[in-house]
């Protein structure tokens, strides 16, 4: 392993990282928050959630109740005031559903003067849940959607209409109160009806939409699952005032800031990534790969969501996926890598936020006699990195912004 280029990563991953914590944005964002009259209900959501109720507080000094909703292992404490709960992520759990179920009561009879402060990240989708059918089948169509490669807009499509909070209809559960959401972005595009699922925010997909998705991944649903598909959504709501504060922008600029710093030149490619992570893994290696003679030092960043066609059976997730299919292309590239990071600190289900590669991984490994085109057909690119020192392990960060991929050149 290149010693100074992995220094240089662990570099740029924890700068870009704490630019888009949320405290001071949703500090910012509570400013034209006004309640003069009636209660103020808290409900948070997601896997930034602990931190946003924890600067909400901070702010606003109290409410009357609340309640945080956050992936285990993302609680940091105590808040005063509020309720914490930890639940599953990115499927949702009996934890997911109870939770969810206390939120509702704290919102209900709320009266027209009273506020409902709507703090939402991305995970929501699976930690605020109330389920319209089984929480078995429930579980088992979010493995289905997991499982075929559909990217998070066409896995909420599908949720929304299989949920009673999802798509707008925690905003009416609210009614008559007045909801005050606060939303850190985990979408490309921040489409609000997406972040989540969108619990506050009017649905714009219809059930045309919906059905088309079951079709194309020829999901298997039960009679009262298929039934749901056909019931719209909410189009329109009255209550709702929404502020966005973060998003995957701010991470790529964080990242192409510390590069600079780090003396690279750096080069934002898109913040709209949006494929299989194998394909971006490729591509950012056969940047370098054109680079490599320039005689330049160079940081290419991609920011976005790439997903992961399951084809086996082994650990890991799309930022540790991105890296390892990259050291194929860089392999014997003594001045390159490449890594990608999830800036919740959780890459899939493993406790690593992304994955590390450079010209000697693929080596490496097959030293160790493992091959990585075997490693990625089986998904196991968390323990052929946990071999080479290349995860990357942060813990929870407390924000949720997408990934960030960059690819480095000295």
């Amino acid at each position: 392993m290149n010693g100074k280029l992995r220094k240089d990563c662990d570099s740029i991953v924890s700068e870009s990282i704490k630019a888009v914590l949320p405290d001071t944005a949703v500090s910012k964002a509570l400013k034209p928050f006004h309640h003069e009259n009636g209660k103020v209900i808290l409900v948070a959501a997601g896997k930034a959630a602990w931190q946003m109720a924890n600067a909400a507080i901070e702010t606003l000094g109290s409410v009357d109740d609340g309640i945080v909703i956050t992936k285990y292992d993302h609680v940091k404490g105590e808040i005063p005031g509020l309720t914490c709960c930890e639940a599953g992520h990115p499927v949702p759990d009996e934890n997911s559903f109870a939770a969810t179920r206390k939120a509702l009561k704290l919102v209900e009879n709320l009266k027209p003067e009273d506020h409902v402060l709507f703090l939402l990240s991305g995970g929501g989708s699976a930690l605020f849940e109330e389920p319209l059918i089984s929480g078995e089948e429930l579980q088992d169509i979010t493995k289905q959607l997991l499982a075929c490669g559909a990217d998070i807009t066409e896995i909420n499509t599908i949720r929304k209409r299989l949920s009673a909070v999802k798509g707008g209809k925690f905003a009416k559960r609210c009614e008559p109160a007045q909801v005050f959401s606060i939303v850190l972005s985990d979408i490309l595009g921040d489409p609000l009806d997406m972040i989540a699922s969108g619990p506050a925010y009017p649905d714009s997909t219809t059930c045309e939409d919906a059905l088309a998705i079951a079709r194309k991944y020829d999901l298997r649903l039960s009679e009262e699952a298929e039934k749901l598909l056909h019931e719209e959504t909410p189009k329109k709501l009255d209550n709702v005032t929404t502020l966005i504060t973060g998003s995957v922008r701010e991470l790529c600029a964080a990242a192409a800031n510390q590069a600079e710093k780090l003396g690279y030149e750096p080069m934002i490619l898109t913040d709209q990534l949006n494929c299989e992570a194998r394909e971006a893994g490729s591509f950012l290696a056969s940047i370098l790969r054109t680079h490599v003679k320039d005689g330049r030092k160079i940081a290419v960043i991609a920011g976005g969501e790439t997903v992961v066609h399951l084809t086996g059976k082994g650990k890991g997730g799309r930022n540790q996926e991105i890296a390892l299919a990259a050291s194929i292309g860089i392999s014997g590239m003594k001045n390159a890598c490449v890594f990608s990071v999830g800036s919740d600190g959780t890459d899939g289900p493993t406790d690593a936020a992304g994955g590390y590669a450079d010209g000697d991984t693929m080596m490496e490994l097959k030293e160790k006699g493992l091959d990585v085109f075997e490693v990625l057909h089986d998904n196991d690119a968390y323990h052929a990195l946990e071999k080479t020192g290349g995860l990357l392990i942060t813990g929870p960060t407390g924000t949720n912004v997408n990934d960030v991929a960059v690819a480095l050149l000295d």
